[in-house]
């Protein structure tokens, strides 16, 4: 699946390109995509052909440098302003995610920090803080790999939903990234899957990126994390996150507030593995994290040759649920483990 030195999301410095995975083809189709123009990109985001939190961040980090390197701006007045633009245009496609905000503050602040060197001299700072961000989240993966893979030394079956693995990421991911480096480490834990209705990002990509690198894994329907969990299947819940409040309660995928319920009650530990640019500190609770609506489409025709719900039949299709910090054993981080209520110190 990886052609690109195992990685999801890569810079091409040569055709001044952003190049990514088409992930609404995987399982059955494997596309490289060369985004190069605003529209491109944006559209690549809003259409879930690249997603993840982290790896929606390192792309927006990729795609403002992109964008910066065709500026046709002659004044650094005008190239600030454009840039600007494209920032404010890429954090609109895809609101919940911290991480887009985050990297396109990342490389304001570099912008604002050249005032007044030379367009190429600001061009260039932009390109070497994309790939920065690009390395980054490389070493920051592998570290929550590191420390996640300590807390499951004893685990043999983990349950995970949604997609928080390689794809979601550049390379190792985050809820997954402790299996992968418990693997390399020849510790073999068994995964669950959860399909992740309505875009199934649990069968089509977890499984296939967990299944090419030789996991056991098991898809299972939503409704079914019940049933392993209280026959004992699993050891513990790992997830990703797409924006922590300062008080722990995170945004992620539909369906995980749900999974975190069902490990309270059969006292399975949930942890929410994630790096420091997840956390929200402008975020004060769950409350305050705008939640991303989708089209009803995608749950009554997406994935079906005919319609699978009448046509007067409305539905709701948020993108994201809110988990309550109560539910949360722990976040696992780049910087260790950490409890909700020790967010405040560490941040």
């Amino acid at each position: 699946m990886f052609n690109m030195n195992g990685e999801t999301v890569s810079y091409d410095l040569e055709n001044n390109a952003l190049v990514i995975i088409d992930q609404t083809k995987l399982p059955n189709e494997r596309i490289r995509l060369s985004l190069k123009t605003k529209e491109e990109i944006v559209s690549a985001i809003k259409e879930l052909k690249l997603r993840g939190a982290p790896c929606i961040g390192v792309s927006t980090a990729i795609a403002l440098a992109v964008l910066a390197n065709d500026s046709k701006a002659e004044t650094e007045e005008g190239f600030t302003e454009e840039f600007l633009s494209n920032c404010d245009c890429l954090i609109a496609s895809r609101p919940t995610a911290v991480n887009l905000s985050w990297a396109a503050n990342e490389m304001k602040n570099v912008l604002f920090s050249c005032k007044g060197k030379s367009l190429d001299a600001i061009k260039k700072a932009l390109q070497d803080k994309a790939l920065a961000i690009h390395s980054d989240d490389i070493s920051r993966c592998k570290r929550i790999g590191e420390y996640g893979a300590e807390l499951l030394k004893d685990a043999n079956a983990i349950l995970t939903h949604c997609n928080a693995g390689r794809l979601a990421c550049v390379k190792y991911g985050t809820a997954l990234a402790p299996v992968y480096i418990a693997n390399e480490n020849g510790h073999r834990i068994k995964v669950f899957a959860d399909e992740t209705r309505p875009l199934l990002q649990g069968a089509r990509l977890t499984a296939s990126e967990l299944i090419d690198a030789g996991i056991d894994t098991t898809v299972i329907c939503d409704n079914t994390a019940s049933f392993v969990m209280k026959n004992k299947m699993v050891d513990a819940v790992l997830v990703g996150a797409d924006r922590i409040a300062l008080n722990g309660d995170t945004a992620n995928k539909i369906g995980t507030s749900a999974v975190a319920v069902l490990a309270d009650y059969y006292n399975i530990p949930f942890y929410v593995c994630a790096p420091f640019s997840t956390f929200d500190k402008n975020t004060l609770t769950g409350e305050e994290i705008e939640i991303e609506m989708r089209n009803e489409s995608e749950i009554s025709e997406m994935w079906y040759e005919k319609r699978m719900t009448p046509e007067n039949a409305h539905s709701i299709n948020p993108a994201f649920d809110v988990t309550d910090n109560m539910l949360i054993t722990a976040f696992i981080t780049e910087k260790g483990v950490i409890k909700p209520s020790d967010i405040k110190n560490c941040l």
